[in-house]
């Protein structure tokens, strides 16, 4: 059996992201009706399977995230989902967090995410059905009080006792402390934001003695609020974003990154941006929306159009795992 440090080296293979397709039941359903596809498990599933066996995946993939529901269903020729990405050269992940719900104690809007109660139960499971990873995604609002130190604690704290579990349950953790692009502010706050909340990440890590060579972590982009009229250059967010990011140790396993809402062009940009400086992880990409969004409008629910799909996630699966693959190239010799 493959140890945790394997697993996570494999997730952050050269030329390698992970596709984050775990959307819960009710935004994959809202998403699949703002495209005119009816919400039924079916539609789930087959969408699921669309994007799962888009030829030549594992070029670019090396483990596909997905939700409980998906996890339990089964390819169109009755191959659990887990079993059939195996065979196709992916690793099978699952999102083990029950959402972002209001914070106790928290300024307005803050959360705390929930799913701690009963987890090593269901991680045992997961691991039975064939998970090989798993994901737990903290958010964190940028505004004028926020986040407070105590949401940033409180987080941190579930994100170390979610990790040092699926580590004891042989699954390798995602680790994701998100802040937020909503709001105005500017990419010198969101840098200020993310380093407090990364290094609190850090330090509930360490308590419980997660090895961090056995985890990959899935932070946000340093970028300004989606709401400021200033965008910033690939080249300016790569340099936030990395000088962050300096602060964790060359034992951790490597930094896949979300998309956080950014046009699948800008998220590319930047991520090829950042090949260009010397780190000792590989950065590379677990982006969602970025990829998948440009698949479920061409696909729209009909069966004649689902190679239509297949190349729309293959063409952005593409573009960034040729990012990614630029990394020596870019580096000063």
């Amino acid at each position: 059996m493959s140890t945790l440090r394997e697993i996570a080296a494999r997730m952050v293979a050269p030329g390698k992201g992970v596709l984050a397709a775990d959307e819960s039941i009710g935004t994959m359903s809202s998403r699949l009706e703002n495209v005119g596809v009816d919400a039924t498990a079916e539609n789930r599933r087959i969408y699921r399977e669309l994007l799962s066996a888009t030829p030549n995946l594992s070029d670019g993939v090396s483990g596909i995230i997905y939700c409980d529901e998906t996890l339990r269903q089964t390819f169109a020729d009755g191959t659990p989902f887990a079993q059939a990405v195996h065979a196709l050269g992916i690793l099978p992940g699952i999102k083990v967090d029950a959402g972002a719900k209001p914070l106790p104690g928290g300024l307005d809007g803050e959360t705390i995410t929930e799913g701690l109660d009963g987890l090593p139960t269901r991680l045992a499971e997961y691991a039975g059905i064939g998970a090989a990873f798993a994901k737990w995604r903290a958010v964190y609002v940028i505004g004028d009080r926020t986040p407070s130190a105590g949401a940033i604690r409180a987080n941190a704290n579930a994100l170390a006792r979610y990790a040092a579990a699926c580590q004891a349950a042989g699954i390798v953790p995602i680790v994701e402390p998100e802040v937020l692009m909503d709001g105005t502010h500017s990419i010198e706050r969101c840098a200020e934001v993310t380093a407090v909340v990364q290094a609190a990440v850090r330090e509930e890590l360490a308590l419980l003695d997660v090895d961090l060579a056995g985890i990959v972590l899935k932070p946000n982009m340093v970028v300004e609020g989606n709401g400021n009229t200033e965008q910033s250059s690939p080249e300016a967010v790569a340099a936030a974003t990395v000088e962050v990011l300096e602060a964790w140790p060359a034992e951790l396993a490597g930094v896949a990154f979300l998309s956080g809402g950014m046009s699948p062009e800008r998220a590319t940009a930047n991520l090829e941006a950042m090949q260009a400086i010397t780190t000792p992880w590989p950065l590379t990409f677990s982006f969602g929306r970025a990829l998948v969004d440009p698949a479920l409008k061409a696909w729209v629910g009909k069966d004649e159009r689902i190679a239509d799909g297949q190349a729309a996630l293959a063409d952005r699966v593409d573009a960034n795992a040729a990012a990614v693959r630029r990394r020596g190239e870019l580096q000063p010799a």
